[in-house]
């Protein structure tokens, strides 16, 4: 008997104790965000940084776009900063930058080298008015983030040379 007393002496105790170490919060005035830690800012785009060498080397690139319903693809070259108009759809494709060495440290998509170790194409797809997709297409890793349409596959092939 003298045990269960002591425990729930003891039991007793904590419980008060874990109550009265508790900070009552006060609501803040409406309009106000709450006293305590900052707000999280949701995290920055990060910057893409094109080296000069890449610029100088690389033109366009190769795409398969795949028609899933036809059961049929077609490789396309297109320059880059320019659009192209799926044939037989809405849906166009804004190729932007290309990254034949893709690399990102930090807040930084840059390219490691001008050689084709790891490319990457940035790319904008709408369908009529409407953005349906935009990131980076990976040739080496195409399941990586992709492009992905009940209709129409979208891959990187390659890089091409030529004067920037």
């Amino acid at each position: 008997m003298k045990g269960k007393v002591v425990a729930l002496v003891v039991a007793g105790s904590l419980v008060f104790g874990l109550g009265a170490c508790k900070k009552k919060e006060e609501a803040a005035p409406v309009g106000q965000a709450p006293a305590g830690p900052a707000v999280m800012m949701p995290p920055q785009a990060p910057e893409i940084m094109v080296p000069d060498s890449v610029k100088v080397m690389w033109s366009a690139v190769k795409m398969t776009i795949e028609d899933k319903s036809k059961k049929s693809s077609q490789d396309v070259t297109v320059k880059l900063g320019s659009d192209y108009r799926i044939p037989g759809s809405t849906m166009t494709v804004k190729v932007g930058d290309f990254l034949p060495d893709f690399k990102m440290e930090g807040s930084v998509i840059t390219s490691a080298s001008d050689q084709l170790n790891n490319p990457a194409v940035r790319v904008v797809v709408f369908d009529g008015d409407k953005e349906i997709f935009k990131g980076w297409l990976y040739s080496k890793f195409p399941a990586i983030h992709p492009f992905q349409h009940e209709r129409y596959g979208l891959t990187l092939k390659d890089g091409v040379k030529g004067k920037g």
